[in-house]
């Protein structure tokens, strides 16, 4: 059972993993990194500031979700 639990909890490990490298790809990728671009806004604030907000709040997320999965292994 301990053996079956740890490769699920290794499995998720590398799938967080996976999703933050893929998501600081896509930070600086031109999708957000544009140029000039500055819209759409959201409470004032320009599109590269609440985007790189979000990604922030993403990664943190990610951190917790990794470290309450390596405490199960």
């Amino acid at each position: 059972m301990k053996k079956m639990r740890q490769s699920v909890a290794r499995t998720w490990a590398i799938m967080i993993w996976i999703a933050a490298v893929l998501l600081v790809l896509i930070t600086f990728s031109p999708l957000v990194l544009n140029p000039g671009r500055t819209n759409p806004r959201v409470l004032s604030l320009p599109f590269t500031l609440w985007s790189g907000m979000l990604t922030t709040l993403l990664l943190v997320l990610l951190a917790y979700l990794s470290s309450r999965i390596r405490d199960k292994l």
